[in-house]
């Protein structure tokens, strides 16, 4: 009698398209740099914004920065996937970018505001959605205070922007803490979420 033999080609992990979300001040861009620097197995989307360069920002690599009007331009081309507007300026993903490097076989990073993110679930409902949090509310008002970027009046409207954002927190699929001088756990964390993504029986499927 011949032996059976079990096909082993059904195990295809398919590109996920992965968005790190979470208050202003909680970390994301320092997130994003650690897994830059630790996984080349991954796309970075580069988010479009009207906001002013910092310093020691580099236009192309932190942002793709442009002016209010040309980015309105993006808007009228339908050149972006999702866009918002974010403490009066603009933000969004450009499209390229997410299926050219979905095509290529690579997964997504996307970082994202809160408001990014649940239009985003609503485009693909199959994206996996990673909130940031601070480990308690005096240690994230410090961090912005240290970025010494915020005017009073900015401040607070950021504390009230976090406030309400932080209650939307259900509508993620993990949340993280990004205590402070503890990067690396949070970034082992993420990295232990895609992981586990790719090992699920029923996959999901990305469709942009």
């Amino acid at each position: 009698m011949e032996a059976e033999f079990i096909s082993f080609d059904l195990y295809h992990p398919q590109p996920l398209l992965i968005v790190i979300s979470g208050p202003s001040g909680v970390g994301k861009d320092a997130v994003v740099r650690t897994l830059q620097r630790r996984e080349n197995s991954l796309h970075f989307v580069v988010t479009a914004t009207s906001r002013p360069m910092r310093v020691g920002e580099v236009d192309g690599v932190d942002y793709i920065f442009v002016s209010d009007e040309q980015f309105k331009d993006m808007i009228a081309r339908d050149d972006l996937l999702e866009y918002a507007v974010v403490y009066q300026q603009y933000k969004g993903i450009p499209k390229s970018q997410v299926r050219d490097a979905m095509a290529s076989g690579k997964d997504v990073i996307m970082r994202i505001d809160v408001q990014g993110a649940a239009t985003l679930r609503s485009l693909c409902p199959d994206a996996v959605l990673i909130f940031l949090i601070p480990s308690n509310q005096a240690e994230w008002v410090q961090r912005l205070m240290d970025r010494r970027t915020e005017t009073p009046e900015s401040m607070q409207l950021r504390v009230k922007t976090a406030q309400q954002e932080l209650t939307r927190m259900s509508e993620f699929d993990y949340v993280v803490v990004n205590a402070q001088d503890c990067l690396d756990e949070a970034v082992a964390s993420i990295e232990a979420i895609i992981d586990a993504e790719h090992h699920r029986v029923n996959p999901r499927k990305i469709c942009l």
